[in-house]
């Protein structure tokens, strides 16, 4: 460890990372060793930051588990030497990367904060300067010698979430995040205030930093709508080896009745395919067997997602899989929240 905390920036793509060629009008990747010529501001901060950039930078829509391996392996590599860590990303799968790297580093003890920009660094009216800064700052902070952040985070148009309870919520706007079911750790204004109430710590000190790298994708979500076909559902549970479904339900976790739909994931839960019940909702919580329409899953055997987002169950499930979590502790160790990641 330097006296003063060593920040390690780890370039995946996305919009932050760009620059406008005034020449052409076209946008490019900047080089990160001259941050400080791009963002000056940075010397003001009381750390010390070195970066590292994927060899080709990704547009975050082409995200997927080998790039979050990537991810944790530079982090892994990188642990000792470094005091916190901050991940550039597009906006657009960002939710996703920050939930699975959540799961992926266990007993994490520093921060990883992700972030992004919706305009490019080089734009007059950019929000990425105050997001990488104020990112960078919040990575550094340490409190009796200790990292203050000791989890996986998302930071966003000043306000630091909780990675693995975020989503994106706007294409366009700057505030493009939200945490609907968990508040914020810290908001940015004159001051920087923290609520270290909400914040997740490793229990006790003796746990010993693990990375897991086996992700295991073979998931699939489907998304309940007035008028589904059972030929929807057959299909969906037809895929050549599903191990999981996410159920996006209505509500607080209500489903149709219909013989053919309760039959249907009945028998695929009697195979072996784990179904995990999420709300539609942007906000709240399944409540199964609060009404009718969804105590019929309950009695067969559905996992309760409770109030977790799509990006957190998608991603746990994944590392559930890879772990090789056995089938008959599966629904018992979803329902547990692992990282903070449900209620």
């Amino acid at each position: 460890m330097s006296a003063r905390p060593a920040i390690l920036l780890i370039y995946t793509g996305g919009t932050i990372g760009m620059v406008k060629d005034y020449g052409t009008g076209y946008l490019k990747p900047f080089n990160f060793e001259e941050l400080l010529r791009h963002i000056p501001e940075l010397e003001q901060l009381d750390c010390e930051v070195s970066s590292i950039s994927f060899e080709k930078p990704i547009d975050s829509s082409n995200m997927s588990p080998q790039y979050w391996v990537e991810i944790v392996t530079i982090i892994e590599d990188n642990y000792s030497r470094f005091d916190g860590f901050v991940v550039l990303h597009g906006s657009d799968t960002m939710s996703y990367s920050a939930s699975a790297l959540s799961f992926m580093l266990e007993n994490l003890g520093k921060p990883v904060i992700f972030t992004g920009s919706q305009l490019p660094i080089g734009d007059l009216r950019t929000d990425a300067k105050e997001n990488l800064i104020t990112s960078i700052q919040i990575a550094s902070l340490q409190k009796n010698g200790m990292p203050l952040v000791q989890e996986v985070c998302l930071y966003f148009e000043y306000k630091l979430y909780r990675g693995n309870r975020t989503t994106k919520k706007n294409a366009e706007h700057f505030e493009a995040f939200d945490s609907p079911n968990y508040p914020p750790l810290a908001e940015s204004g004159v001051h920087l205030k923290f609520q270290e109430t909400y914040f997740w710590k490793i229990r006790t000190s003796k746990k010993k930093f693990k990375v897991h790298k086996n992700m295991d994708a073979n998931v699939a979500v489907l998304r309940l709508f007035p008028g589904i076909q059972k030929q929807v559902l057959t299909a969906v549970l037809g895929t050549h080896n599903l191990k999981v479904l996410i159920l996006e339900t209505y509500g607080a976790g209500n489903a149709p009745v219909a013989d053919w739909f309760i039959k249907g994931l009945d028998q695929a839960i009697k195979k072996g395919i784990h179904v995990v019940n999420v709300t539609q909702c942007l906000g709240g919580s399944v409540a199964m067997g609060h009404y009718e329409t969804s105590e019929k899953l309950l009695n067969i055997q559905v996992i309760d997602g409770k109030d977790i987002t799509v990006e957190a169950a998608i991603t746990k499930a994944m590392y559930l899989l890879g772990n090789q979590v056995s089938n008959h502790l599966f629904k018992t160790v979803f329902e547990t929240s692992l990282r903070g990641e449900m209620h």
